[in-house]
């Protein structure tokens, strides 16, 4: 298994050791010793979240603040995903940056988003995503940014024409709006 942190302290993307023999695939997705040694701390997840989404689903951008803030695994079960995450951190060097990867079933790569990060993504195809967090789900707690903000400028590489989009993400707050 081998992680790296990305340009945004604090976020590792996870790329495991592949092991393929005539039977089919095995890997390690998650070891908790590696990730903890890793980002430098202790976590512990509490909570894990399965999410079924059509091509073209954009879900984000989404992040839980206050004492309900959630570190999260976040990796792609089946199908392929561009995934984005924001630092909303607001004494991070890198503040308002974002990384994106694509995830998927093929490539087995998992993202650690640490607390103060905004995430989401957009489904290339019938996807299953799985979120493990560190902290439990709470409803007054939650908040997000717009997926279009001209200040962040994401560039999602996905027809925003074609995009499914809940009405709850498309009245979602600008980033110079987001109440942390």
């Amino acid at each position: 298994m081998e992680i790296k942190e990305t340009i945004l302290k604090g976020c590792f993307i996870i790329e495991p050791t592949i092991y393929k023999d005539e039977r089919g695939v095995f890997f390690e997705s998650y070891q908790k010793k590696e990730l903890d040694t890793a980002i430098g701390y202790n976590v512990d997840f509490v909570q894990t979240n399965q999410s079924i989404s059509k091509k073209g689903t954009l879900r984000g951008l989404h992040f839980q603040k206050g004492e309900y803030a959630q570190a999260k695994l976040v990796s792609v079960v089946k199908g392929t995903v561009f995934d984005i995450v924001v630092d909303i951190r607001k004494y991070s060097p890198t503040y308002g940056s974002y990384i994106k990867v694509e995830l998927s079933d093929s490539n087995k790569k998992s993202i650690f988003i640490p607390k103060g990060m905004a995430h989401g993504f957009v489904a290339l195809e019938e996807t299953v995503f799985t979120y493990q967090c560190d902290n439990f789900y709470n409803k007054d707690s939650e908040s997000g940014i717009i997926y279009n903000d001209r200040i962040l400028d994401i560039k999602w590489d996905y027809p925003e024409s074609e995009m499914i989009i809940s009405l709850k993400d498309k009245q979602l707050p600008l980033f110079s709006e987001i109440d942390l």
